[in-house]
């Protein structure tokens, strides 16, 4: 029997470049994203993701390069590439005239869905806003609208979901249920790319991440792969100063708190008999194993290498 053919990439970006103006926002972009994942798109601000999210919904065109979702070019094939697409946007845009209920109901109108009702009632039972239905959207919350801005995205049931940090602003009951919805959509099925500046969520959630620095990705690997390549402890030391040569394990400081990378246990025992002959007193010593976020931090200064970035550019076996 012939092997199966692969399948069709959830999301796909070959060459992908876009400039405002004196701004290079994308440069020569390449991501495969494959069906069923939850992939994060880390960076800072000013890093391009919105950007690329925004060419993938078709509310930007690219300079040079392609992109398609399923499959469907969003340009050219723009009608099924929208209709496979979800996306929740980091602005709060909203009718003031309508509305819960009738603002999924016109959203669900916009892809030709009718009799939508069973659909919309489950989306307000699990974002929580059942007895929002028939309030108007002027009387909510910001956390609120943040709700109805995810129900629109899901009203079509799109087969890939793009949260655009969903969770920003929310109080903390939001963001566990929400999570909770998501994870769900996920084990359904639903391909689910998440931007967010929580790293411990993107830590927890994401099975493969990429991380955007200048238009350009700079890291691309599992979460696991990430986390092992820096392994070793997070050591936070509130003092003073740090012992001589000790400087070069700093990765950041706030004020009198160094943040030191070190390789294992061993060596804290160095760095304690360091401080002790040099009498440098200790407010507060803490430890952690490294994070995301020392992750991410160390790979935005360009302090490590990023070889994964050009390794892990296929989609992964399943």
């Amino acid at each position: 029997m012939p092997a199966a053919a692969p399948p069709v990439p959830a999301v796909e970006i070959a060459g992908l470049s876009k400039r405002f103006g004196e701004v290079q926002a994308l440069c020569d972009v390449d991501l495969r994203v494959a069906p069923g994942e939850f992939f994060g798109l880390l960076g800072p601000n000013g890093a391009g993701k919105t950007t690329l999210i925004s060419i993938l919904a078709g509310l930007t065109r690219a300079d040079r390069g392609t992109a398609s979702i399923l499959g469907h070019d969003v340009v050219s094939d723009y009608r099924e590439a929208r209709r496979a697409l979800g996306v929740v946007p980091q602005e709060l845009v909203f009718d003031p005239f309508f509305t819960v209920r009738e603002t999924l109901s016109i959203q669900s109108g916009y892809f030709g869905l009718r009799h939508n009702d069973a659909w919309i009632d489950e989306l307000l039972f699990h974002l929580d806003l059942t007895q929002k239905a028939d309030a108007n959207m002027r009387a909510l919350s910001g956390g609120m609208k943040r709700r109805v801005l995810v129900g629109q995205a899901l009203v079509h049931k799109p087969p890939v979901i793009v949260l655009d940090e969903p969770t920003a602003g929310v109080d903390v009951e939001l963001r566990q249920s929400l999570w909770a919805f998501i994870r769900k959509l996920n084990r359904d099925g639903h391909t689910i790319i998440l931007t967010t500046h929580y790293l411990e969520e993107a830590e927890a959630l994401c099975n493969r991440i990429a991380m955007m620095k200048a238009g350009r990705i700079v890291a691309l690997d599992t979460t696991r792969h990430l986390l092992s390549r820096f392994s070793g402890l997070t050591v936070r030391v509130s003092s003073e100063r740090l012992p001589e040569g000790w400087t070069a394990r700093e990765r950041r400081r706030e004020g009198n708190v160094h943040y030191l990378a070190l390789e294992s246990y061993a060596e804290l025992e160095g760095l304690l008999a360091a401080l002790r002959s040099e009498g440098i007193a200790i407010d507060e010593m803490t430890l952690a194993d490294t994070d995301l976020e020392q992750v991410f931090l160390r790979i935005m200064a360009g302090t490590e290498t990023t070889d994964e970035a050009s390794r892990m550019l296929e989609v992964p076996e399943s």
